[in-house]
């Protein structure tokens, strides 16, 4: 699961088997419709998970998040990691 932010301060999250490549198809203009008119984008966070319905399941947990818990989050992974401040919330 990966947090990108947009050149309008947007965010977009998403899974992905490689963050990094799918990062270059975004920037490219390839990747999703939202981040094809919010172009370049860049990597706030990624957490790894061990099964495609762990990512997924984060990645809807954090979409439920209103801005500001998404920041306070992403706060918190910036001194520990992503997969440790989603602990918190997957329980």
């Amino acid at each position: 699961m990966y947090v990108l932010e947009c050149v309008d301060g947007s965010l977009y999250t998403g899974y992905a088997v490689d963050v990094q490549a799918r990062l270059a198809v975004h920037n490219a203009g390839r990747g999703a419709k939202y981040t094809r008119a919010r172009l370049p984008v860049s990597l706030l966070a990624f957490a790894e998970f061990p099964t495609k319905h762990d990512a997924m399941h984060a990645e809807y947990v954090f979409k439920q998040l209103t801005r500001n818990e998404k920041d306070a989050l992403l706060a918190r992974a910036s001194h520990s990691s992503l997969a440790e401040a989603l602990a918190e919330l997957l329980g």
